[in-house]
């Protein structure tokens, strides 16, 4: 009995508070992963290194911080200060609305902001920018968000785990994988390429002939720099390459004019070549690749690369690889950035006109691709990719905070346009 009534007074107190307290879910966005300096940071120290917003001297610089909301309602936004410094004044901005936000020089803390309305699912920035004159800005570590439109899902970079924060900032790497022939021995892929104007941002790599163990494509690597990109992994895993072993190190062949050559590491390590080459968004070009196996259990993969401008095909290097005897598999293109302050910019490409050729010299489009994303977008750190077919062929999108986003997995077929490569494949350059 005694047990009885105290469950009962349990209940009945439980009830009771239940109608008075609220018990608010808090969704905690840090700086670090999810945010980017505006205007573009062009200067050497970052207001962003640590994870947080720190260091902070300049008012004409303002931070966003993107989030992804899958459900709509109210949100209220507090902003999470580690060091109040000198404190500042300051403008939030979210949604259509702003709101004026002052800390003090002894504020630290969870400082209350204001209700915004969320009126559409999809990504928003919050903008933080300073309207006083301050020698040190507060640093911020992040927002804390509470409201109905924060207790459904919400896609951003929750912490540092596995550096995050990076390739949060990087953003998602999108892939489109090729069916080859079944039961067929692989000797050449070809794949054209066309980045639309705009979107060839510094950074970006632009993929063309992935195979099993290795890539060739193109690459914006500075204002003033472009490049054509062939690399081959070594059967050794480790990213440093001084660690591989002699018998199992990459061995260059032979390169084209102009095409520098070396080791690359820090993810997996392995023979790379480039040819440093200012293709121009809008064009379209010509990748070619070889693989097969040659005496002494190696493969040798052979890259050439056509540019309209230039007008005929110019090899980019051969490779010999160790332990491997193979023809190629594995065929895909993709699209990633790898500069993490560019993660912000949208950029699209378009691949068009797949074809393989077996080692008996027959000819086979490849029609049907898979795509793919990488852990960042699987984890729903970020969802700003997609990619499929258009008139042209298949294409890949990545970055920009766009809201409709393609599934993972999603399996696509171009049109046959039967327009076989045109190759005279003895007269190929060597050298």
């Amino acid at each position: 009995m005694k047990k009885l009534l105290t469950l009962f007074l349990f209940l009945n107190l439980a009830f009771v508070y239940g109608q008075t307290t609220d018990i608010k879910k808090e969704s905690f966005v840090p700086i670090g992963g999810n945010s980017w300096e505006y205007p573009k940071n062009n200067h050497k120290e970052s207001i962003l290194k640590t994870g947080n917003i720190e260091n902070w001297k300049d008012k004409n610089r303002s931070v966003k911080t993107f989030v992804r909301f899958g459900k709509t309602g109210q949100v209220h936004v507090a902003i999470q200060v580690s060091a109040a410094n000198e404190g500042g004044e300051f403008i939030f901005t979210l949604g259509d609305k702003s709101a004026r936000l002052n800390i003090k020089p002894n504020q630290k803390g969870s400082i209350s902001i204001a209700d915004f309305t969320i009126a559409d699912t999809g990504y928003y920035a919050m903008e933080l920018k300073a309207t006083s004159d301050a020698s040190l800005y507060p640093t911020v570590a992040g927002y804390v968000l509470t409201g109905t439109a924060s207790e459904g899902h919400m896609n951003f970079v929750r912490n540092n785990e596995d550096n995050f924060f990076y390739w949060g900032r990087r953003g998602p790497s999108t892939h489109m994988g090729y069916q080859q022939p079944k039961d067929k021995q692989i000797e050449y892929y070809y794949n054209e390429v066309t980045v639309p104007k705009g979107n060839d941002i510094e950074g970006s790599y632009f993929m063309s002939n992935g195979f099993n163990v290795g890539y060739f494509g193109m690459q914006v690597n500075s204002s003033t720099e472009r490049r054509i990109l062939f690399s081959v992994w070594s059967p050794f895993t480790t990213d440093d390459p001084k660690q591989i072993p002699d018998d199992h190190k990459i061995i260059l062949k032979t390169k084209g004019n102009s095409v520098h050559t070396g080791e690359f590491g820090n993810e997996g390590s392995g023979g790379q070549s480039y040819l440093k080459f200012n293709w121009i968004a809008g064009n379209t070009y010509k990748f070619l690749l070889r693989g097969r196996p040659v005496e002494n259990n190696y493969t040798a993969y052979t890259a050439w690369f056509y540019a309209p401008e230039v007008g005929n095909w110019q090899i980019i290097a051969e490779f010999e690889r160790p332990q491997t005897s193979q023809y190629l598999t594995g065929f895909h293109s993709f699209l990633e950035n790898f500069s993490p302050e560019q993660g912000i910019y949208q950029r699209e490409v378009h691949f068009s006109n797949q074809w393989v050729a077996d080692n008996q010299g027959n000819w086979y489009p490849c029609t049907e691709g898979r795509f793919t994303v990488d852990n960042t977008g699987r984890k729903g750190s970020r969802m700003d990719y997609s990619g499929g077919v258009n008139d042209k062929g298949f294409y890949l999108k990545n970055f920009g905070f766009f809201n409709n986003y393609v599934p993972a997995d999603s399996k696509f077929t171009r049109k046959v346009t039967g327009e076989k490569p045109k190759i005279d494949i003895k007269s190929l350059p060597l050298k």
